[in-house]
């Protein structure tokens, strides 16, 4: 009488099964890696745009337009192919106007950048300040130097599959904006406990846009720098009607 071993089955199902319950992780870590290294590229770009928009405020009279085009094309490598001049030039043309087009940003919409300027303030800006700017009796102390400040918000869009899906709930979670209590993406055979538990620590319009977002299903992070600079060239009123540039929550 002939007897079937069924070990081998027995132990191809069990590699079976372990394989389905490890791959999520194995694919998380792989991609996650890739879309982290990412987001660290795009903070160092962050910095740097800010620079860009403070320097260039300073010697355009600290027009918005200006500030938000430099921070624009410091940052397009991050989320548009810019390898070589045409293709550069296409991307500027197609996001100069500080927004993303779901059609050609992976689904993602909104603003790409906003510009908080700190200083100077809209109101303590004198009519007079183009004859009083080179005036060397003016500035009595450091002080008294017009400085333009400004804060840079990025949104930097999360473009790697599933990777920007776990880790936009993880970022939602960490930031006390959300909980996550459902099946873990990571380990399907248990579920996740990604509580909201940490005091909020971004500016309400950053919070309210972020979980906008979240709501459309559009994983972005928002990336902040500050950069502060003496005006090359006096600060002119009417690119001051609105402290922050346009896009831009006023009071963030």
């Amino acid at each position: 009488m002939c007897r079937r071993d069924r070990t081998g089955v027995g132990e191809s199902g069990q590699a079976t099964v372990e394989a389905a319950l490890t791959l999520p992780l194995t694919i998380f870590l792989l991609l996650g890696t890739l879309q982290l290294f990412l987001l660290l590229q795009a903070r160092a770009l962050t910095e740097y745009a800010a620079f860009r928009a403070v320097r260039t405020g300073s010697v355009k009279h600290g027009d918005c337009e200006a500030m938000t085009h430099a921070a624009l094309g410091a940052l397009l490598p991050t989320f548009a192919r810019t390898d070589s001049p045409a293709a550069l030039g296409v991307a500027f043309r197609n996001h100069r106007d500080n927004l993303y087009h779901p059609g050609r940003d992976s689904g993602h919409s909104g603003s790409i950048v906003w510009i908080a300027r700190e200083r100077p303030l809209s109101g303590s800006i004198p009519e007079n300040e183009e004859e009083s700017f080179d005036d060397v009796n003016r500035y009595g102390s450091v002080e008294d130097v017009v400085r333009l400040e400004a804060r840079l918000v990025f949104w930097f869009p999360m473009r790697i599959p599933f990777a920007n899906w776990v880790l936009g709930r993880m970022f939602l979670a960490q930031l006390g904006l959300r909980e996550y209590s459902s099946t873990d993406p990571l380990i399907p055979a248990r579920t996740a406990n990604w509580g909201g538990r940490a005091p909020p620590v971004l500016d309400l319009a950053i919070r309210a846009e972020l979980l906008e977002r979240a709501a459309r299903h559009e994983y972005v992070f928002p990336l902040q720098a500050t950069y502060a600079m003496r005006m090359m060239t006096p600060a002119r009123p009417r690119f001051f009607r609105r402290q922050n540039c346009p896009l831009t929550p006023e009071g963030l």
